[in-house]
C-alpha cells in the first residue's frame, strides 16, 4: 500500500506534492462564495502578500505532519477497499480536525503577527472549509500515494 509520507521523502516528488497542495488550496479559495468567501479570499490574499512563496513554504514545513495525520486515514480506506473520495468526505470532520491540529499549533508559535491574526480571524470557521476539501485531497493521495 502506497504511503504519503514515503512519498514525499524524494525531494522531487515532494516538490510536486507542494505543488498541488497549493493548487488544491487556490482551487478551494477560489470556490468560495458569499460573506465567509470574501473573508477567506482576503485572508489568503494577506498571507500570500506577507512574502512571495509563503504559502509552498509553508506547506514544505508542515507537509511531513500533515503526511503523518492524514496517513492513517489513507491506509484505512485502502485497506478496506473504499473509494477515496467516498471515505474522505465520509470521514470529513474527523481529517480536518487532525490537519487543523497541525496548523493550530504552528499558529499559536507564529513569530509574524499578521499571519497569526488573520489565522485566528478564520479559524472559526476552518473545519467547514478544510472538510470541504476533502475530495481534492484524496485525489492528491490518489495521485501520490496509490
Amino acid at each position: 500500500m502506497g504511503s504519503l509520507v514515503e512519498v514525499i521523502k524524494d525531494e522531487q516528488k515532494r516538490k510536486a506534492v507542494i505543488d498541488d497542495c497549493v493548487a488544491l488550496i487556490e482551487a478551494e479559495v477560489a470556490e468560495k462564495k458569499g460573506l465567509s468567501g470574501m473573508a477567506i479570499k482576503a485572508g489568503y490574499k494577506t498571507v500570500k502578500s506577507i512574502r512571495p512563496g509563503t504559502i509552498p513554504m509553508a506547506l514544505h514545513h508542515m507537509l511531513d505532519d500533515f503526511a503523518a495525520k492524514v496517513d492513517p486515514y489513507w491506509q484505512q480506506c485502502l485497506s478496506e477497499g473504499k473509494d477515496p473520495r467516498s471515505f474522505f468526505t465520509d470521514k470529513r470532520i474527523e481529517i480536518a480536525n487532525a490537519l487543523l491540529s497541525i496548523t493550530d499549533a504552528r499558529a499559536q508559535r507564529a513569530r509574524n503577527k499578521v499571519i497569526a491574526k488573520t489565522y485566528n480571524k478564520l479559524r472559526p470557521t476552518a473545519v467547514d472549509h478544510v472538510a470541504a476539501a476533502m475530495p481534492r485531497l484524496a485525489d492528491l493521495l490518489k495521485k501520490y500515494a496509490a
